[in-house]
């Protein structure tokens, strides 16, 4: 069963409809994204919990195994083809298991 928005107002006064669990502002969210560097490659959410996680460097992910990323909240299969690709330029890779 769908939520139904609900108008909000951030702490810094952008207005938005919340129709998910997900309490960000979208209008923050745009203004907090990188201009540059594997993270602008994704998405809010999977952005937002590789910083949460630590993981703010190339170096950091490819201490990860790829089902150790995976298993993080926010992290989906949507977005490892990046990371897979943004590692294979600079020849990293996900940790083997």
């Amino acid at each position: 069963m769908k939520k139904k928005p609900v108008r909000k107002t951030c702490e810094y006064g952008h207005t938005y409809y919340e129709s998910s669990d997900c309490p960000s502002c979208p209008v923050c969210e745009a203004e907090n994204k990188p201009d540059s560097g594997f993270l602008s490659l994704l998405s809010s959410p999977a952005r937002n919990a590789l910083v949460h996680e630590g993981i703010t460097t190339l170096e950091k992910l490819a201490g990860f195994t790829e089902k150790e990323v995976l298993s993080i909240h926010g992290i989906g299969p949507a977005s490892m083809p990046a990371l897979h690709e943004v590692l294979k330029e600079k020849n990293l890779q996900f940790k083997k298991s």
